[in-house]
């Protein structure tokens, strides 16, 4: 049985993943990725519960973005449940624009969000793994940056007990059955049967599936 609550509402936030065209001017739109997907799927499954869905996914968002607007993005809209995916950009920034984002500030700006979540009294936070699916060689040296804030996630989910959806190696296991364009054909950015792996994994995470 889903953990999600009768009546309650979820929060996505993150970056371009989450975003993936949301018409900003309409509080109701899901975009047309994971989060439409799993909203869908979840309504279809238990109409009984009434829960409501928001995206505030922002592309090209860092943590210290989602810092900046944490407070009217998230906490004013006085969420049930955050799900968050944030850390690609952190990542990318350091090899397109020679702009990277530290480990520490990646992990204590993530602490910092959780931390005022709790503070506020959600009933449960979904922590998503950041994730890249090389599609050129040059993504898979992306690793080194990116894969110890992966463990960061993986460590704040633990010590704040959080859900934990593991993005990365479900990619890249799907990767080696299609090849990585099939599922993300610039390696972040996920394709649609990407995002439906995305919101599966989603769904299961909490117990919808």
């Amino acid at each position: 049985m889903s953990i999600l609550e009768n009546r309650t509402k979820v929060l996505f936030i993150g970056d371009s993943v989450t975003d993936c065209g949301r018409n900003y001017g309409d509080p109701a739109s899901l975009g047309s990725g994971y989060a439409f997907i799993a909203a869908a799927e979840f309504g279809r499954l238990y109409p009984e519960k009434q829960v409501t869905f928001v995206n505030k996914g922002i592309s090209g968002n860092r943590v210290i973005d989602l810092e900046g607007r944490w407070e009217k993005d998230c906490l004013q809209l006085k969420p049930d449940y955050v799900s968050i995916l944030i850390g690609i950009n952190d990542t990318w920034r350091r090899y397109d624009q020679n702009d990277p984002t530290s480990l520490e500030s990646y992990k204590e700006g993530y602490r910092r969000l959780i931390e005022k979540t709790l503070e506020q009294g959600v009933k449960k936070l979904i922590i998503m793994e950041p994730f890249v699916v090389p599609v050129i060689e040059e993504q898979q040296g992306w690793y080194e940056d990116l894969n110890p804030k992966i463990q960061a996630a993986r460590t704040l989910a633990k010590e704040f007990g959080a859900l934990y959806v593991p993005l990365d190696g479900l990619f890249n296991a799907a990767s080696a059955q299609t090849g990585a364009a099939y599922w993300a054909e610039d390696g972040v950015h996920p394709s649609v049967a990407g995002h439906g792996l995305i919101a599966d994994a989603w769904l299961r995470t909490v117990g919808a599936k």
